[in-house]
């Protein structure tokens, strides 16, 4: 703090309570200008204005009592004048907060104001350059899954070409989850029950079946994720799917899937993921625990911070996974 400042204000102080003894004590109209006091302290610092305040409280308990323990201050004011000297202290006042306080407050309230539009503007273009580089991410993925796609036409192996195919949709997956933030006006989050649904859609078109013959139930209703928790979500859901188009529905081309994600409590949600398919007991998927896919699935949960269950059941297949957002 500045030390002319700290001098001024001490000499005001000084001078007001001098004026208050002399001109009625605290029946003085003068002794309003002490509050003034208290706030100019708080217009520089909390510290100073917290002063100010304790020790004028003080000062005005002192005038209060100083007649009451026969110390008598003599009024200097003439009767005759004390009405012009009321009216001069309240145009002094005035003159005080409205002039001087004012521009104090109304200059402090423009500096604010323009440090709120320098924030909105750097926020608005982080959020431009955020968009842009979601957008980067999604094409350089996207141009991935079209190597890859490219690499398993080359092939006769049928074996290497569903080895390509798989990854080229799980790099498909995360390429969507930038392509949707992209799109979105909150960067922060993604609409979950659209991107399954067009997680779904797509990988039944890249498994060459229609919406007749495989139907996807989604029930993921108001529920948005981060980026952080979408990605392994997003990977894990597509190997469920995966694996249900490749092995569930080896009679029939038809069938159902189902994938619900509900809040079951403040922290956790629960995925529930069933298909009608011909079902898988819980020996032949600890027997597949070397798979890539079934590796990934458990890997994504244990990243979400989550459980899998497979749940026995004589039709189809039920996994339960719990997990919570990153």
């Amino acid at each position: 703090m500045h030390t002319s400042y700290i001098i001024s204000t001490t000499l005001g102080l000084i001078g007001s309570i001098i004026v208050c003894l002399y001109s009625g004590g605290i029946k003085s109209p003068f002794i309003f200008v002490l509050l003034l006091i208290v706030f100019s302290g708080y217009v520089s610092t909390r510290s100073y204005g917290k002063f100010h305040l304790y020790f004028i409280l003080v000062t005005i308990l002192a005038i209060f009592l100083c007649p009451l323990v026969g110390i008598h201050f003599p009024m200097m004011v003439p009767s005759e004048s004390r009405s012009i000297f009321s009216l001069l202290v309240v145009l002094f006042c005035l003159y005080i907060s409205g002039d001087i306080f004012g521009r104090m407050l109304l200059g402090n309230y423009n500096k604010l104001y323009q440090s709120k539009r320098e924030i909105e503007k750097k926020n608005h273009e982080k959020e431009l350059l955020l968009k842009e580089i979601h957008h980067r991410v999604k094409n350089n993925l996207q141009t991935i899954a079209s190597l890859l796609n490219m690499q398993a036409r080359s092939h006769d192996n049928q074996e290497i070409k569903s080895i390509l195919h798989s990854n080229q949709n799980r790099v498909f997956s995360m390429a969507m989850v930038h392509e949707m933030l992209y799109a979105h006006v909150d960067l922060s989050k993604i609409n979950y029950q659209n991107y399954v649904e067009q997680l779904c859609n797509f990988l039944i078109d890249s498994f060459k079946r229609t919406d007749e013959e495989i139907q996807c139930n989604i029930n993921i209703k108001c529920i948005q994720f981060n980026i952080e928790t979408a990605v392994p979500l997003s990977l894990l859901i597509s190997e469920l799917i995966t694996n249900s188009l490749k092995h569930a529905f080896p009679d029939t081309n038809k069938g159902t899937i189902n994938v619900n994600i509900e809040k079951t409590d403040p922290v956790y949600y629960l995925l529930t993921y069933s298909d009608t398919g011909i079902g898988i007991d819980a020996n032949t998927f600890q027997g597949t625990s070397n798979s890539m896919g079934v590796k990934l699935i458990g890997k994504l949960a244990r990243q979400l911070g989550g459980t899998l269950k497979l749940v026995a059941s004589t039709s189809g297949t039920t996994f339960l996974v719990k997990f919570k957002e990153i």
